[in-house]
C-alpha cells in the first residue's frame, strides 16, 4: 500500500472512533470545549507514529486520550478558579415547569453545577478509572497501566470514585421534594420570615457567591438567612429553575439583566449548599433564559 493509502487508512480508523474518544473525554473532563482538544492532540500523536508497530489501535488511542486527560486535570488543579470559569458557559438553565419525568432524566444528564461538583470532588486518578472502567468497561489492567498503577490500585480507584458519584444520585419523587424545600426558602425569604428560612437550612449550610470581587463563602444558617433575606428585595423578578439538574432560581433587575443564579443541594429535607454567580461578567457566560 502507498503512504498516501496508509495515511488515509489511519486516519479512518482514527475517525471510526473519534466519537467514544470524545465521549471518554468529556466524561473525564465535563468540557466539550476541552473535549475536542484532546481528542485533537490524541490525532495530532498518532500521526507522529508508525501505524505498524500499534497492535491495537483503539486501545493505544484511549491510553493516550486518558493520559492527556490526565493531565489536563493536574493543571486544572493548579488553576481551579479558570477551570470553573471555563465550565460555566456549559451549564444548562432551564425555568422549572416540573417537567415530565423522562425532561428530568436529559436535564440531570447535562453538564451543570452538579456535575461540576462531583468532578472536583474526584482526583485526577479516581475520576480516570471510574469513566473507563465503569462507563466505558476498560480492563482495570489497561487503567493500571495509564496511572502507571498496579490492577488493584486501579480497582481501589474506582471503587472509591463509585462511592463519591453515588453518593449524589436520587431519584427524581425526591428531586420533586427539594425543589419544594427550595421553594419554601425563597417564600420565607420574599416575606423575611427568619424562622421559616432556619427550619429549611442545614445548620451548617455553605453559601458560596462568585461576585465582581471574588468568591465569597459564607457558613452557618444563621448568617446565610440573615444574608438571604436581606438580598430578596434586590430583584425585581426572579422564576425557580433547574441549574444544572439542581434545583434554582433565576433573578432579573428592573431593566432585564441577569442579576443572579443560585443553585441549591438539598440533603434530607434542609438546603445543605447553595452557589450563587452575581458577578455580571459570569453571569454572562451562561446562556440564562428570557425573563418571563
Amino acid at each position: 500500500m502507498s503512504d498516501n493509502g496508509s495515511a488515509a487508512a489511519v486516519a479512518e480508523a482514527f475517525e471510526s472512533q473519534r466519537d467514544r474518544l470524545r465521549a471518554i473525554a468529556h466524561r473525564m473532563l465535563g468540557s466539550h470545549a476541552d473535549a475536542e482538544d484532546v481528542v485533537q492532540e490524541a490525532w495530532l500523536r498518532l500521526s507522529r507514529r508508525d501505524p505498524a508497530a500499534i497492535d491495537n489501535l483503539a486501545g493505544w488511542l484511549t491510553t493516550v486520550v486518558g493520559r492527556i486527560s490526565l493531565d489536563v486535570l493536574r493543571a486544572r488543579q493548579a488553576r481551579p478558579e479558570a477551570s470553573y470559569d471555563d465550565r460555566l458557559q456549559e451549564i444548562v438553565v432551564t425555568l422549572d415547569d416540573s417537567p415530565a419525568p423522562e425532561e428530568d432524566v436529559v436535564l440531570a444528564d447535562s453538564v451543570g453545577l452538579a456535575l461540576l461538583v462531583v468532578l472536583e470532588s474526584l482526583r485526577p486518578g479516581e475520576r480516570l478509572a471510574f469513566v473507563l472502567h465503569d462507563l466505558f468497561a476498560v480492563p482495570f489492567d489497561e487503567i493500571g497501566r495509564i496511572l502507571g498503577k498496579s490492577t488493584a490500585a486501579a480497582k481501589m480507584l474506582a471503587s472509591r470514585a463509585r462511592r463519591k458519584v453515588q453518593a449524589t444520585e436520587r431519584p427524581t419523587s425526591v428531586e420533586r421534594g427539594k425543589r419544594e424545600v427550595v421553594r419554601a426558602f425563597l417564600a420565607a425569604a420574599r416575606d423575611g420570615d427568619f424562622e421559616g428560612l432556619l427550619r429549611v437550612l442545614d445548620p451548617e449550610v455553605r453559601l458560596t457567591v462568585d461576585t465582581p470581587a471574588g468568591r465569597v463563602v459564607v457558613l452557618g444558617a444563621t448568617k446565610v438567612a440573615a444574608g438571604a433575606r436581606t438580598a430578596a428585595g434586590a430583584a425585581t423578578r426572579g422564576r425557580a429553575a433547574l441549574v444544572g439538574g439542581l434545583p434554582g432560581v433565576v433573578s432579573w433587575s428592573g431593566d432585564g439583566s441577569p442579576l443572579s443564579v443560585l443553585a441549591f443541594t438539598v440533603v434530607d429535607g434542609r438546603i445543605s449548599d447553595i452557589t450563587a454567580v452575581t458577578d455580571p461578567a459570569k453571569l454572562a457566560l451562561m446562556d440564562l433564559p428570557d425573563p418571563a
